[in-house]
């Protein structure tokens, strides 16, 4: 039987508490500080992209942001943060799609992502993942990236995942993006284990 990606991400977010994976956390501190960092005004369109039932959104609907989407292959995750959120998921966009077959239909000023990028292995899925993310952005628009550094975890629910240095960042974007900040962080799971991330703010040239 061939693997879905679709098929295992359902089973996990219909099987796991939102406090029993190893990305979880109870405040997206790093991104949050990504995000506020680039200075945009609040009404500016951010997508996340496997944000999943993240608490990203929920704090950036709490801190007055008004475009805000969030997209995953995963259905059971979405209804959960929906779930979640109650009356505020009204002010979400939500998006069911794996982003390898996503077609947007508008631009975003921010795509967010931590910790989906990394699961792409094929060197195909990487560059249309780029090529979708460069058609994305707005003029001007943020790139802000996280995954598993150079020391961090080379697998994941699962799965095998690509781990960057800020290098291998340098190397894969330097043609359409340039990279404005750099940051390692320890992430601490709720199994009290450590995950070494790199995020990066990059902009579109």
């Amino acid at each position: 039987m061939s693997f879905s990606k679709k098929d295992h991400w359902e089973k996990i977010y219909s099987t796991k508490a939102l406090n029993d994976v190893s990305w979880y956390q109870p405040k997206p501190e790093i991104s949050l500080d990504f995000i506020r960092s680039v200075n945009f005004p609040k009404e500016f369109p951010i997508i996340d992209v496997g944000g999943g039932d993240s608490l990203l959104s929920d704090n950036l609907i709490k801190e007055g942001y008004r475009d805000v989407t969030v997209l995953d292959i995963s259905q059971n995750s979405i209804e959960r943060a929906k779930k979640r959120q109650k009356e505020s998921s009204n002010k979400v966009n939500w998006i069911v799609s794996d982003i390898l077959e996503f077609v947007p239909k508008k631009k975003y000023s921010i795509w967010h992502d931590r910790a989906a990028f990394h699961f792409l292995r094929e060197r195909k899925d990487i560059e249309i993942y780029i090529n979708t993310l460069v058609d994305s952005l707005s003029e001007n628009g943020r790139l802000i990236l996280g995954t598993f550094a150079e020391n961090g975890p080379n697998r994941c629910c699962s799965l095998d995942v690509t781990r960057y240095s800020f290098e291998n960042f340098e190397n894969l974007l330097s043609d359409k993006f340039s990279i404005l900040r750099k940051e390692n962080t320890i992430h601490i799971t709720p199994f009290n284990t450590e995950q070494s991330f790199n995020f990066i703010e990059a902009i579109k040239k």
